[in-house]
């Protein structure tokens, strides 16, 4: 029986799951193995007896795995996201949490700025991935400026399809962001780049080798090169995630060392600085560090005197 684009948004609407799922096999005119197909380039196995049994009606996609696959069927044929997945009665979000957040105004004094740049960059405001650890290492350098911060990054995805991550640079008074540099160290290639001169503002797109599937982690190294702002005197972080682990080293180069550095928490941008306490700057390596086991949504630092 054929079916038209109007039959496929009546039983979208209406269900059942097997009928929906065999109107739009017939609408695409994609057989079942070509699906298959597809399916097996999204790295999801699904056997073609199931997803015959599937449009049958003879079985109904439960496991996780088999939910996984109905949502790259979804994008497979080109349907609305959640519409077949919805037929099922599955709540999207049930299968891997989506962890508390927090917006960028709440974390940045130039969050429209970075929301400007991020919606031309067409980042949906849910970017599907929440920090399982962070390492990151920051050096500054013999004329007190940020030379430049590296990043090993351990993610989740929280919704499938996930391929990229977005990484924001906010460099110091006098930074010229269209002289800093993105360089992609691992797992990851550099995308689109986006900067904005007033602000001091670069955001960077970190393509993945592999689209995530919820659930999935992803291990990646990026980093940014600056060298061009005035004398630093802190280096903060912002969390819209509540996530795992994130470490964070400064160091300094041996000519220009600070009298004194702290740690500090702030729950958003206009909020006082809390949780303060002085670091010892170790004096071989010239480093102090941070670890937060539990990172919450909100802004974590450390800041120094020169003086």
């Amino acid at each position: 029986m054929g079916h038209t684009e109007a039959d496929l948004k009546q039983v979208l609407h209406t269900g059942p799951f097997h009928l929906a799922l065999r109107a739009a096999l017939s609408v695409r005119g994609l057989p079942l193995q070509r699906v298959q197909h597809h399916l097996a380039h999204r790295g999801i196995k699904v056997g073609v007896t199931s997803l015959s049994y599937w449009q049958q009606g003879a079985r109904r996609p439960q496991r996780p795995e088999s939910l996984r696959a109905v949502r790259a069927l979804e994008e497979v044929l080109d349907l609305p996201g959640n519409s077949l997945t919805r037929l099922l009665g599955v709540n999207e979000s049930a299968e891997v949490e989506r962890p508390p957040s927090r917006s960028y105004r709440s974390l940045l004094e130039v969050s429209d700025t970075v929301e400007a740049l991020l919606a031309d960059l067409e980042s949906p405001a849910d970017a599907g991935l929440h920090t399982v650890g962070h390492h990151e290492r920051v050096r500054i350098g013999g004329a007190r400026e940020l030379l430049g911060r590296d990043s090993q990054h351990v993610v989740r995805a929280h919704r499938d399809g996930v391929d990229r991550c977005l990484a924001i640079h906010h460099g110091d008074p006098g930074c010229d962001p269209a002289r800093v540099r993105v360089s992609a160290l691992e797992n990851c290639r550099t995308g689109r780049v986006r900067w904005h001169r007033e602000s001091a503002i670069v955001v960077a797109e970190l393509l993945f080798d592999a689209r995530l599937r919820a659930g999935e982690t992803y291990f990646f190294g990026y980093g940014f090169e600056d060298g061009t702002g005035g004398p630093s005197a802190e280096y903060v972080r912002g969390f819209t995630y509540a996530g795992g682990q994130y470490v964070l080293q400064i160091r300094f180069d041996e000519g220009a060392l600070p009298v004194r550095c702290r740690r500090f928490a702030q729950a958003t941008t206009g909020a006082p600085r809390g949780g303060r306490t002085d670091l010892t700057l170790s004096g071989r390596h010239r480093t102090v560090h941070l670890v937060e086991q539990g990172v919450r949504p909100g802004i974590l630092g450390i800041d120094w005197d020169w003086e």
